[in-house]
C-alpha cells in the first residue's frame, strides 16, 4: 500500500497532540509532507512550539513544522487555555524543542506544496481554526484541484456548541475561514461534536494507554489525564471527548465511522449564532451536498486503533 500524502494543520492542544502521535505512528498509511500551525487553542508561538515538541517525542524531527496565521481572517483571536492549560499541552514537561521551526510561512508551504503536486494528490487534515487553509485558497485558488480530500475537525449539529450555544470552537474562532473552505468545491469530511462526543477517554481507556509502558504512551496518558479534568466537569461525562484524532482514524480505518452526504453552511453574519454550522442532514433544502457529515463511530474500535498505534513507539 502506498502511503497517502497529507498535510496536517493544527493548534496543539492535547487532542491535537494525540492526533499527531497517531499520525506519526502510521508511516505505512500516511506520508506527512509537513505540519502547519495556526493560532487557536493557544497563540501561534505556543502551537508552533508544541508541534515541534511532539515531533521530538515521536522521534520525527525530519518532518517540517511551519508557523502560519497568528489571528483569524476577520475577527479577534479567541483561545482556550481554560481547557488546555497555559502551555496548550499541560500534562507533560515543556522543553525547548530540537525539531527546528521552518522559515517558510505555513500558507506559502501549503500553496507551494499543492502547486507542485498532481491533481487530486494531497489530503489536508485541519484540526484547528481553518485560517491557514482558507488563506492558501484565497492566495492561490488554483490549488483547490490538487486537494484529494479535506478531513477536518469542526462544527456541530445535534450536540450544539461547545464555545457558544451555537458554535464549536474551531469554527467559531474563524468562521470566515471556515466559510471559504466549505465553499472550495473539494471533497470534505467533517468530524463535528456529534461524533467526537462519542469518543470518550474513560479511565479504563486511559489505563490501557498507560499500561503500554513506553514514553510516548505515558506522555499521551498524562496529557489526556489533564485534558479530562475540564470536560468531565463541563459535560458530567466519564472522560473527555477526543476530538482531533478522529480525522486520522478515519483515514486509517474509515469503516469505524458512519457518514452522510449533506450541505453545510457557516453563519458569518449573526453575532448570536456566529460560527454555527447549519447541516442539512435531512435534505430539506435543494442546496448542493458539499460535505460528508460524520455522525457515528465505533468508539471501542477507535480506542483499539489508538492503543495499538501508540504501542508501536
Amino acid at each position: 500500500m502506498t502511503a497517502r500524502p497529507v498535510i496536517i494543520d493544527c493548534d496543539p492542544g492535547q487532542d491535537d497532540a494525540i492526533m499527531l502521535l497517531l499520525s506519526m505512528a502510521s508511516p505505512d498509511e500516511l506520508d506527512i509532507l509537513g505540519i502547519t500551525t495556526v493560532a487557536g487553542n493557544v497563540p501561534l508561538a505556543l502551537t508552533s512550539r508544541n508541534a515541534r515538541i511532539l515531533c521530538d517525542l515521536a522521534g520525527k524531527q525530519d518532518i517540517g513544522v511551519y508557523a502560519g496565521c497568528s489571528r483569524p481572517l476577520v475577527r479577534t483571536l479567541v483561545t482556550a487555555e481554560e481547557v488546555h492549560g497555559k502551555t496548550g499541552i499541560d500534562g507533560i514537561e515543556i522543553t525547548e524543542p530540537a525539531t527546528p521551526l521552518e522559515s517558510r510561512h505555513a500558507v506559502d508551504f501549503i500553496v507551494e506544496t499543492l502547486s507542485a503536486a498532481g491533481d487530486n494528490a494531497i489530503t489536508l487534515l485541519p484540526i484547528g481554526p481553518l485560517t491557514n487553509i482558507a488563506a492558501a485558497l484565497i492566495k492561490a485558488p488554483g490549488i483547490a484541484g490538487k486537494i484529494r480530500e479535506i478531513v477536518l475537525m469542526g462544527g456541530a449539529m445535534r450536540e450544539g456548541g461547545n464555545t457558544t450555544p451555537s458554535a464549536e470552537f474551531n469554527i467559531y474562532v474563524d468562521p470566515h475561514a471556515a466559510d471559504v473552505v466549505f465553499r472550495c468545491g473539494r471533497p470534505i469530511v467533517v468530524m463535528g461534536l456529534d461524533v467526537t462526543h462519542q469518543v470518550l477517554t474513560t479511565q479504563a481507556r486511559l489505563k490501557r494507554i498507560q499500561d503500554l509502558g513506553n514514553p510516548v504512551a505515558q506522555a499521551a496518558h498524562n496529557m489526556l489525564a489533564f485534558f479530562d479534568r475540564h470536560d468531565v466537569q463541563k459535560y458530567g461525562s466519564d472522560g473527555a471527548p477526543l476530538h482531533d484524532p478522529c480525522t486520522t482514524a478515519y483515514l486509517l480505518k474509515p469503516e469505524l465511522f458512519k457518514t452522510k452526504a449533506c450541505n453545510l453552511q457557516v453563519e458569518i453574519h449573526s453575532e448570536l449564532t456566529m460560527g454555527h454550522t447549519a447541516v442539512d442532514f435531512w435534505h430539506v433544502t435543494d442546496r448542493p451536498k458539499n460535505v460528508k457529515w460524520v455522525y457515528d463511530v465505533d468508539s471501542d474500535g477507535f480506542f483499539d486503533l489508538l492503543t495499538e498505534k501508540l504501542g508501536r513507539y
